[in-house]
């Protein structure tokens, strides 16, 4: 299924991409958080193509804890780095993946 630029896909299940994503982004998390997670697992995502990829991940922190990234991916003619956007945390397995600033 072909996306168009500008508008977020459908919530897949998370690969291990997604999961490498994640592990790179997790110290900044944490950092946010004010918190260390023993377990960051990444379980489902959905992408956006935007001047490189925004992709909003939902991650299992421990117990029926969630934490929701937002992870933007530069271009790699830009040098493909990754940058935690934002996060909401407080979110269980049940709340969806969405688009968040």
């Amino acid at each position: 299924m072909a996306m168009m630029c500008g508008g977020a896909g459908p919530v897949q299940d998370a690969t291990k991409e997604i999961q490498e994503l994640c592990d790179s982004v997790k110290v900044h998390a944490e950092k946010k958080a004010g918190k260390t997670y023993d377990v960051f697992i990444a379980k489902s995502y959905m992408s956006q193509t935007v001047a490189g990829t925004n992709y909003f991940i939902k991650v299992h922190v421990g117990g029926d804890d969630h934490v929701h990234l937002r992870v933007w991916k530069k271009l790699s003619c830009h040098g493909g780095e990754l940058e935690l956007s934002n996060m909401q945390q407080s979110k269980t397995q049940h709340d969806p993946v969405e688009y968040f600033s």
